[in-house]
């Protein structure tokens, strides 16, 4: 009986070694396939990050012109109207306070 036992106990433990190691090679083949999904995760994302940008860059080279005709515009106005600009020009300071101590 103690030799039944033996064995079994042997094929037992065999056969839990063989189930380790295959879970272990599992485990391996499942992080090397989580490395190459994060490193394409990581170059789309790069690489959309990096198209939204020079979208971006292009948008505003585009609008620069217009933005500094505005601004043209506004200084022209200031200079023609002072008591009006400066009265607009404390009034968003003081919106622009109120909105500071609000979030406090």
């Amino acid at each position: 009986m103690a030799s039944t036992f033996s064995r079994f106990r042997g094929q037992f433990e065999d056969d839990l070694e063989s189930q380790v190691a295959r879970l272990s090679r599992e485990v391996s083949s499942l992080k090397k396939a989580l490395a190459k999904r994060g490193a394409t995760a990581y170059e789309d994302t790069r690489d959309s990050a990096s198209d939204i940008y020079e979208d971006m860059v292009a948008r505003l080279s585009d609008a620069m012109p217009d933005i500094a005709r505005q601004s043209r515009a506004v200084r022209q106005a200031a200079r023609d109207n002072p008591v009006a600009a400066t009265v607009v020009g404390v009034a968003i300071v003081g919106l622009l306070l109120g909105l500071l101590a609000r979030g406090r």
